[in-house]
């Protein structure tokens, strides 16, 4: 038994008072587990999360670059 997809029904029940739909939307949940895991294991090495400022400096670089 996998706790994951198990906690991702329990929270799509309580939040959306719905169930998963079928078999298919159940097996879909395991690669989000892979990717929460992999997201997680980058915590701590992106500059965006030590340095708030530089978060700031690249959002205005971005806009000015869409502009």
């Amino acid at each position: 038994m996998n706790e994951f997809p198990d906690c991702v029904e329990w929270w799509i029940a309580t939040w959306h008072a719905i169930s998963a739909p079928n078999a298919h939307a159940r097996r879909g949940v395991a690669p989000l587990a892979e990717t929460i895991r992999k997201v997680e294991s980058m915590r701590g090495t992106l500059r965006f999360e030590d340095e708030p400022a530089s978060f700031n400096a690249a959002l205005i670089e971005a806009k000015g670059k869409a502009q």
